[in-house]
């Protein structure tokens, strides 16, 4: 299972009814923040949810809107005697951002670990999920991320009973371990079928529409894209800034076939994104133009 929270849908600037682009996804104790703009920490708790226990925080790129509410962030994770180590994921420079930020909040009784994303695309692997971050189109250097949590295949009893495979070994076949028993080597595709099905959720803003984005979006159970401008007429200016509108994000949600999508990054100026969702949902009809807090739990698929 996992938990996905859409936290602000605001880009440039918080507003008195929309906070700053953040996502937040939670599955089997690990809690992942990507980006996190001004006003997250506020978002976090009308979620309900506590800031202390995030693992990793992804950045797409370091403009203020998503990256201004990390020092706050911090120093409440320290406030509430946190000692467990933080990861932080973002593009080359993400040691330098940090360190500057870090001047207003010096002293944290936990550990800081960045890494930068030095590829076109690169892959992070975890306990259990990976995140694959992607080089996406805008005026500075910007990452889309998928998290990704795969599925291996169903446990065979009857081949691992016909292979005598000692029943003790079967739950970390299961994991996907290989074990070694009394001189016997057991791997995991000895007793697994193909690999199912996992759940995937890809979330991109700040950029015009790419390839990368299209590439990575498919066999997502849900994406996540920027619509900063539903109004037509300002085509031009998303081009000029490197944005994208709701139509150029639907039609890549077409054609990657994900099953819905969540519009997200609006304008200041957009003061009522839905206005403009009939005629998005022309081109995606599972379009949604999400609220700040817009939330889901994703399931396997049963088989």
């Amino acid at each position: 299972m996992l938990d996905v929270c859409l936290l602000g849908t605001g880009g440039m600037m918080p507003l008195p009814y929309r906070w700053l682009t953040a996502l937040m996804l939670r599955y089997n104790g690990k809690s992942i923040l990507i980006d996190c703009g001004e006003g997250t920490q506020i978002a976090l708790r009308e979620k309900g949810w506590s800031p202390n226990p995030i693992d990793i925080i992804c950045f797409t790129h370091y403009h203020a809107d998503h990256i201004s509410g990390l020092p706050g962030m911090l120093l409440t994770m320290g406030n509430a005697e946190r000692t467990e180590p933080l990861l932080l994921i973002g593009p080359k420079g993400l040691n330098r951002v940090v360190s500057s930020l870090r001047v207003i909040a010096p002293e944290l009784p936990f550990e800081i670990k960045c890494v930068e994303i030095s590829e076109h695309e690169q892959s992070f692997s975890f306990d259990g999920f990976r995140i694959d971050a992607f080089k996406v189109n805008h005026n500075v250097v910007c990452y889309g991320y998928s998290m990704q949590i795969d599925r291996a295949g169903r446990f065979d009893r009857t081949r691992a009973e016909a292979l005598g495979i000692p029943m003790k070994c079967w739950n970390r076949l299961q994991k996907g371990e290989t074990v070694e028993m009394d001189g016997a080597v057991f791997t995991p595709d000895m007793v697994l079928g193909e690999p199912r099905k996992g759940i995937k959720v890809t979330y991109c803003t700040d950029t015009r529409p790419t390839d990368s984005i299209l590439t990575h979006a498919k066999d997502a159970d849900l994406l996540i894209l920027e619509g900063m401008y539903g109004e037509p007429d300002k085509i031009d200016k998303a081009k000029e800034h490197k944005h994208m509108t709701m139509y150029e994000a639907a039609r890549i949600a077409r054609d990657a076939k994900v099953p819905e999508m969540w519009l997200t990054h609006y304008s200041p100026s957009l003061t009522h994104p839905e206005e403009f969702i009939g005629d998005v949902r022309k081109i995606f009809p599972n379009t949604i133009a999400a609220k700040d807090g817009r939330s889901v739990e994703l399931n396997f698929k049963e088989e």
